[in-house]
């Protein structure tokens, strides 16, 4: 409704959108745009924030003598270790999110517009409602999709939006398993032992809880999700398809 009153709203989206249509991404943010938003922002532009911050934090805490510290940016995995592992918690990195980072980046430039989430995640509501205010909407991939049916609208056909050229590959390489871990160390360096879990299974908690007493390594990089955010629950492709697509995206 606020965007058929062409109200300010500026729609922020997560890296794995990358995986998540056969056009080029410049194009797919020209059809999210095209639906009304004010501007679009790559949610990208907070994952390099949140690798300044994790990786500050890593050393400072490793200096302190803690043998490891996971990664903050899944909810879904905040709640698992609240709720089930809460000896686990005092290792989760205190860093935000790339959306609170991209949320608050967006408020400062636009503070009379209303923010828009758009991602695969559903426990992103969670987090934007409970630690988040500046995000005043979760809109899902397949929600998007909706919308695009609805308008009548390609991407393929759509004007290209430029990408942002200061955003890294290692920032857009957030949306798959092992792309946090790979922007860390490209932060800090080589020096540390890393572990990338895919997926919350009983094996993976097993693991998680056993870490507290005896950690696997230094860094931890924890992804409810197989394959990562390009394999969310409101995801539009399949994860071969994802994994392919975020792939070629990634070398371009």
């Amino acid at each position: 409704q606020r965007l058929r009153n062409k109200e300010p709203m500026v729609a922020i989206v997560a890296p794995s959108i990358l995986a998540q249509f056969a056009a080029p991404v410049e194009k797919v943010y020209g059809a999210i745009k095209s639906l009304g938003f004010l501007e679009v922002v790559e949610v990208a532009q907070g994952a390099m924030e949140t690798t300044r911050h994790e990786a500050e934090e890593l050393k400072e805490k490793l200096a302190e003598g803690q043998p490891f510290m996971t990664t903050s940016c899944c909810p879904s995995y905040i709640q698992l270790a609240e709720k089930h592992i809460p000896d686990l918690k005092k290792y989760i990195s205190t860093t935000g999110s790339p959306m609170y980072y991209t949320a608050r980046i967006v408020k400062e430039k636009y503070p009379d517009a209303e923010v828009v989430f758009i991602g695969p995640c559903l426990a992103k509501r969670y987090e934007a409602e409970m630690y988040v205010p500046e995000v005043d909407y979760v809109m899902s991939f397949e929600e998007l999709g909706a919308f695009m049916v609805a308008y009548d609208i390609n991407p393929e056909t759509c004007e290209e939006l430029p990408l942002d050229p200061e955003v890294t590959k290692f920032a857009r390489g957030y949306a798959q398993a092992g792309g946090v871990r790979n922007a860390i160390v490209e932060a800090v360096g080589n020096g540390y032992t890393t572990l990338s879990l895919e997926g919350l299974d009983k094996k993976n908690q097993t693991l998680l809880k056993t870490m507290v007493k005896k950690p696997e390594a230094q860094f931890v990089e924890v992804m409810a999700c197989d394959g990562g955010c390009v394999n969310g629950p409101c995801s539009l492709a399949p994860l071969t398809l994802a994994k392919r697509q975020i792939k070629k995206a990634l070398e371009k």
